[in-house]
């Protein structure tokens, strides 16, 4: 054995094997956040929640072709005995038997499951854009901060000050119909396109304040470090600096806080179309289920039931998962 040690020495190799053992190989990164995060049984759960919720929403034709149903039929209205004269499902529990798993809407009878599943494909659609937005517009505003410094950092945390010290509901709520009604005439119905553009672009302009914040703090430790100083010391411009130095060193951060941002995105959007300035008639919406269903509270509870458990699953799935992926990334970031 001495021999052998002697011998892996004297030939300049990189490791010493044991006789009869493999060599351990190196892992990336990416690869031990993995092995991290499958570790963890509560993101996994939640990980493949999410993953449900995805494939419900981008399925929803096919799973409407399969169910022999679709979101905008009035069943009870086109079919007699299914509501009662006050718009009530007759049978119990909502209308759900073998033919509507979920029931049917009262007064309408629109499908229940096809609201709902036609619902998430709404939600996520909307956040997962506002996300995008939001996380490009604030790591540029975020990193130009941190990085240039100065009355660049001075005006744009002024910028995101001013942003915060509104009270974003409240502004959607007041400007919404004033934005509206520059585009739609006076009793025109406003189409469902310009009703989710104006959603889409009012979430942005208060969403980005967040991460451009943590990233400008973060970038104002960095541009401080070895690693930059010598960057800058043997010619490098500053966008070689940006996207080769600092940007590598922002995944995490710019990763866990969109995770986290989803949920919070879908329970904001629900909420305004829950107070009426988001998504409207007809489009199915769960917020708008959820305003609708308070009405037959005593009469139809279930209405309300539906969607109410799946916006409280999927706002807790997707934060379980943010956690996870937090601390795959950055196990120590937590300590």
């Amino acid at each position: 054995m001495a021999d052998l040690l002697r011998t892996e020495l004297s030939s300049g190799s990189d490791a010493v094997v044991a006789p009869g053992k493999k060599p351990v190989a190196g892992r990336s990164p990416g690869q031990l956040a993995w092995r991290r995060f499958r570790r963890d049984k509560a993101g996994i759960v939640a990980g493949c929640v999410v993953l449900f919720y995805f494939v419900v929403g981008l399925g929803a034709p096919v799973i409407g072709w399969l169910y022999g149903k679709n979101p905008d039929t009035h069943y009870g209205t086109d079919r007699p005995g299914l509501l009662s004269d006050t718009g009530i499902p007759v049978k119990p529990n909502g209308g759900m038997d073998g033919e509507f798993w979920f029931g049917i809407e009262p007064r309408l009878g629109r499908d229940v499951l096809m609201q709902l599943v036609y619902g998430i494909r709404t939600s996520l659609l909307i956040a997962l854009i506002v996300v995008a937005l939001v996380t490009l517009l604030g790591t540029i505003i975020g990193i130009t901060a941190g990085y240039l410094g100065g009355r660049t950092d001075y005006f744009i945390g002024r910028g995101i000050d001013i942003l915060l010290a509104i009270p974003s509901t409240l502004f959607y709520i007041a400007f919404t119909p004033v934005a509206l009604a520059l585009f739609v005439a006076p009793g025109k119905e406003v189409p469902v396109w310009l009703r989710a553009t104006s959603l889409i672009l009012l979430l942005t302009v208060f969403g980005w304040t967040r991460i451009a914040r943590l990233l400008r703090g973060q970038v104002l430790s960095l541009r401080e470090r070895e690693f930059i100083e010598a960057a800058r010391v043997s010619g490098a411009g500053t966008r070689r600096i940006v996207f080769k130095e600092l940007l590598p060193n922002l995944i995490t951060p710019i990763l866990v806080i969109a995770t986290l941002d989803v949920p919070a995105l879908v329970t904001t959007e629900a909420a305004l179309s829950y107070l009426g300035v988001g998504m409207v008639e007809p489009t199915p919406d769960w917020g708008r289920m959820i305003h609708d269903g308070g009405d037959y509270l005593q009469t139809d509870i279930t209405y309300l039931a539906f969607p109410g458990l799946a916006l409280i699953v999927f706002v807790i799935a997707f934060n379980l998962l943010g956690d996870s992926v937090r601390d795959a990334l950055d196990p120590k970031g937590h300590r």
